[in-house]
């Protein structure tokens, strides 16, 4: 599980990855990072209504994406302000699907330790 300490949690923070991060698109969600100046890697994500109208199942979309940055957090670059962004279809994917696209979004984004 995702901890709180890298979780972006603040509108300031998450606005200024909206404008100011790089952007990279893979099947059904998108990835927007930029550099922070702390050691550690903080995530947001985002579900919208357009994902789905029904609020448990945004959630469970939630819930597998901070269950799937947890286990890879210590694979992550420290340093980065990132916002994992659902799109609409993403609610059809099981979890061994969105954590494949996870994978190749990491890869894209350059964000794995070398």
């Amino acid at each position: 599980m995702l901890s709180k300490k890298n979780l972006l949690k603040k509108k300031g923070d998450i606005e200024r990855v909206f404008k100011k991060g790089r952007g990279s698109k893979e099947d059904f969600l998108l990835l927007k990072a930029v550099r922070n100046s702390l050691s550690s890697s903080r995530f947001g994500i985002v579900v919208s209504q357009k994902v789905s109208k029904k609020a448990v199942l945004r959630n469970k979309i939630r819930r597998r994406l901070k269950e799937i940055i947890g286990a890879k957090i210590g694979k992550i670059k420290g340093g980065q302000d990132c916002l994992l962004i659902a799109l609409p279809g993403l609610e059809n994917k099981d979890f061994w699907e969105i954590e494949e696209i996870i994978n190749k979004l990491f890869i894209k984004g350059n964000l794995w330790v070398q």
